[in-house]
């Protein structure tokens, strides 16, 4: 049986780092809206107003955010998706070597270039170009410092 995963980046800023990798992947911010309304309405204590911010009109966990493929379900008690996603989550410390984990992203033969400089639109920064027996493609830095791939 297959294992049900997503891929867990530590960050700064959540919610910004969301919104950078929902433009980059062509995904969707998950909305949480629903789930944080029901655990105020619940009079638990579980969520106070420090939990919480609001972007784009909805509620919004503070110290995380999440982005998910289009095509896949999602729960909608949650909003969270079941099935590709990245959930961003803020931490104290700051990022400080190279990541050990990175995504490549790839797109159609001849589009690199052109979705470099969209990346780069999005605040993203090119590292360094590669041009290898293997392949060649560019190393990126999204807007927290985090490599990635463009292929």
């Amino acid at each position: 049986m297959a294992v049900h995963w997503k891929l867990v980046v530590d960050c700064a800023d959540p919610l910004r780092l969301a919104r950078f990798w929902a433009e980059a992947l062509g995904y969707e911010q998950e909305d949480n809206s629903t789930l944080i309304e029901r655990l105020i309405s619940s009079g638990t204590g579980l969520v106070s107003d420090d939990d919480w911010t609001v972007v784009d009109g909805r509620k919004a966990w503070r110290t995380l955010a999440a982005v998910r493929h289009p095509e896949d379900p999602v729960d909608e008690n949650t909003g969270a998706g079941l099935g590709r996603r990245v959930l961003f989550q803020a931490v104290p410390e700051s990022k400080t070597v190279k990541n050990r984990l990175h995504i490549d992203l790839h797109f159609a033969p001849g589009e690199r270039d052109a979705e470099v400089a969209r990346l780069e639109g999005l605040g993203a920064t090119v590292l360094r170009t590669v041009d290898e027996p293997s392949g060649s493609w560019a190393v990126m830095a999204d807007i927290e410092g985090n490599e990635f791939c463009v292929n």
